[in-house]
């Protein structure tokens, strides 16, 4: 099956814009609904209100009211996005969904180790249209371990190598790796995938996956075989390294599991759809002990948060942004910015620009941050009415 990104885009933005005009929708139903017995009509409206256009005030509460009902699981999120959950389960897939079933612990503990990170990266991939299965290449990877290294070098939750990473822009010195800086290297490594995907393969993502593990000459080499057999040359038709004829399968069996996780026996950790860390700009040095102390929480936290450090100090020469757990993240902006030390953010950085098709919700899940606060900031009171080119503000100052 192929999936092409731009499309998936173009359908993530469509499917955006249809579920707002449904809410609106639903608020314009409810208006119109029928009288009560005597016509008279609730909150001492009357029968001409029934015949005319809601106000933009019922649209809105409408329109939040339905935002209260969206999930707040992490794992609810992430089984919402998945586009994969329809192909057959065949040999391949059955025998890791075996595997990961013999070992329900280790799927627990692995989850578990996905806390700080699952609904941020999992924003992230629903941000750019992709299959929310691709939130959990992590696990295949390196079992949601950010500090993961291979024999062969490769490094982070998303297992990058050296040449790769230079490739991608993830600076790496003696006292920095961007490739184990979990922001950085997801979107470098969401940027590979696409870029593989609408390079060499149609816009399947699949084949795109099989290259991320593997290299696109040894896949492009596998599928012309495949072709020249008289297969179609997908990702099910190629002979590859062992490793990379797995590795579909075991993302495959894992997201099957996750998606009906009682039928498979397996206990997933409790996480919250909300990211767990807020970023803060840096530009100046500053120890992560002093960071720390300022934001109300250990130095192991932040050291945990931010595994691109290789020292306990944060240089803006090397990263402009720490991450903070969310709920300590205006404690530290405050102080730091007291001290003039850290700026809470460039103007870059506290702003968006509408593009075509962005929504409301779909801004606010891209920076992690509320709707509600969104709006509130912006003065926004009808969600529809956003344009291309409005810049809206991202931090409420």
């Amino acid at each position: 099956m192929t999936f092409h990104t731009t499309r998936r885009r173009l359908l993530g933005a469509a499917s955006s814009l249809a579920l707002l005009g449904s809410l609106m929708a639903g608020a314009y139903t409810s208006q119109a609904s029928p009288l009560p017995p005597g016509g008279a009509m609730p909150y001492g409206g009357t029968s001409a209100d029934a015949n005319a256009a809601p106000s933009h005030q019922h649209l809105t509460r409408h329109f939040w009211d339905a935002l209260e009902l969206e999930p707040q699981d992490a794992w609810t999120s992430l089984r919402a996005d998945f586009q994969w959950q329809d192909q057959p389960v065949n040999a391949r897939v059955q025998e890791w969904i075996d595997y990961y079933q013999d070992s329900p612990h280790n799927v627990a503990e692995i989850t578990e180790r996905a806390r700080p990170w699952l609904a941020w990266i999992t924003q992230q991939v629903e941000s750019r249209g992709l299959p929310g299965e691709i939130a959990l290449i992590p696990f295949v990877e390196s079992s949601f371990d950010p500090k993961a290294r291979s024999h062969f070098g490769a490094v982070g939750l998303w297992q990058i190598m050296p040449r790769t990473g230079d490739a991608l822009g993830l600076k790496r010195n003696g006292a920095w790796d961007g490739r184990n800086d979990v922001v950085a290297s997801t979107r470098a490594a969401l940027d590979y995938i696409e870029m593989q995907a609408d390079q060499w393969y149609e816009g399947d993502l699949q084949l795109s996956l099989a290259a991320y593990n593997a290299g696109a000459g040894t896949v492009n080499n596998a599928r012309r075989a495949a072709q020249a057999r008289g297969l179609a040359g997908d990702y099910w038709d190629l002979n590859l390294p062992s490793e990379t004829m797995a590795y579909v399968p075991k993302l495959m069996a894992i997201s099957r599991i996750i998606n009906d996780p009682e039928r498979y026996g397996v206990n997933l950790p409790e996480i919250s759809g909300s990211a767990a860390f807020a970023k803060v700009s840096v530009t100046a040095p500053i120890s992560l002990n002093k960071a720390a102390a300022l934001a109300g929480v250990t130095t192991h936290e932040l050291s945990e948060l931010n595994p691109g450090l290789k020292s306990r100090n944060v240089n803006p020469r090397h990263t402009r942004q720490i991450l903070v757990p969310a709920e300590s993240a205006a404690t530290l902006r405050n102080a730091l910015s007291n001290l003039g030390q850290i700026e809470v953010a460039s103007a870059s950085d506290e702003t968006h620009v509408v593009e075509s098709g962005d929504t409301l919700n779909r801004i606010a899940m891209l920076h992690s941050i509320s709707p509600r606060d969104l709006a509130r900031w912006n003065g926004i009171d009808n969600p529809q009415a956003l344009q291309p080119g409005q810049q809206l503000t991202l931090s409420g100052r």
